[in-house]
């Protein structure tokens, strides 16, 4: 690893610089968003919006080559997709009357089809690879701004509205009773999901977004008691996988995100094995 923190240092490899301080900021809204997406079960509807943003980003490149919008930037394009699929999953899953699970997949697909769509008819070859599974190494200076307000945004208002949040997440009969409006706060954190998968399609791609939203706060769960607590190790855990997955890359000449997908895999299996062997290992201490 010494090798990897050398060349984060080195002017001659900035954009592997850069990506370490695009992941390292964005991890903060990794661990607060997956915690929410996790305690809320609602990883399907952020694979969904994940799919959907592959929509706006070829509809964004088509704009760009084949209008001559040159401002108008990829991620820009993500974001008005993940929003607008945030709210029309949102509003289906609150007052639809079809079944849920069949519109949120209609969306998903579509949504990918779509973007192929505007990809292939977008003048000189565009390869969907990098965005299907990510290349970190790819982010620009320019790049960080978008990315620390993104983060920032996701991270203000996660942490303003928590306890709302945490109603919505456990107790939303409850919180109808007090007086919160729950449908409102829904398609809130719906959005913020929304921007935190554009945030995670630039580290690890669209396919493996659920993967990186989900598995550190699954390992922050087995590991504690609290919600905070669980928050707060997601956001470490987070950064650990992706630090860790960007040496590893780097250092064997790997995919990053695909590197940092297998570790996260592998950590979690690890908690999840190591806590069941205690478990029966102090049931067997009970019974002696």
């Amino acid at each position: 690893m010494n090798e990897f923190f050398d060349a984060l240092t080195s002017p001659d490899i900035p954009f592997l610089r850069y990506a370490f301080i695009a992941g390292m900021m964005a991890s903060v809204a990794f661990g607060i968003m997956g915690t929410y997406v996790v305690a809320r079960r609602i990883s399907y509807i952020a694979g969904a919006i994940a799919h959907c943003v592959l929509g706006g980003i070829g509809a964004a490149l088509y704009l760009r080559v084949k209008v001559g919008w040159e401002w108008l930037d990829p991620m820009y394009g993500a974001v008005a997709a993940s929003l607008a699929a945030a709210i029309v999953i949102g509003l289906v899953s609150l007052y639809a009357r079809q079944r849920e699970d069949a519109v949120i997949g209609a969306i998903w697909a579509v949504g990918m089809a779509v973007g192929l769509l505007f990809l292939a008819g977008t003048p000189g070859y565009i390869d969907p690879m990098s965005y299907l599974f990510g290349n970190i190494l790819l982010i620009s200076r320019a790049d960080l701004y978008l990315v620390f307000l993104l983060d920032a945004l996701v991270v203000v208002i996660g942490v303003s509205f928590y306890n709302k949040f945490l109603a919505v997440c456990f107790e939303e009969e409850y919180a109808r009773l007090r007086g919160i409006r729950v449908e409102l706060y829904y398609l809130l954190l719906l959005c913020l999901t929304a921007l935190t998968v554009v945030l995670l399609v630039r580290i690890v791609g669209i396919v493996m977004v659920i993967a990186l939203l989900t598995l550190p706060a699954a390992v922050a769960g087995n590991l504690s008691h609290r919600f905070w607590q669980m928050m707060l190790l997601s956001i470490l855990f987070s950064m650990f996988f992706i630090a860790g997955g960007l040496g590893i890359s780097y250092r064997n000449d790997l995919p990053s995100g695909p590197t940092i997908i297998v570790l996260a895999g592998v950590v979690y299996l690890l908690v999840v094995v190591g806590k069941r062997l205690s478990v029966r290992f102090k049931h067997l201490l009970n019974r002696v």
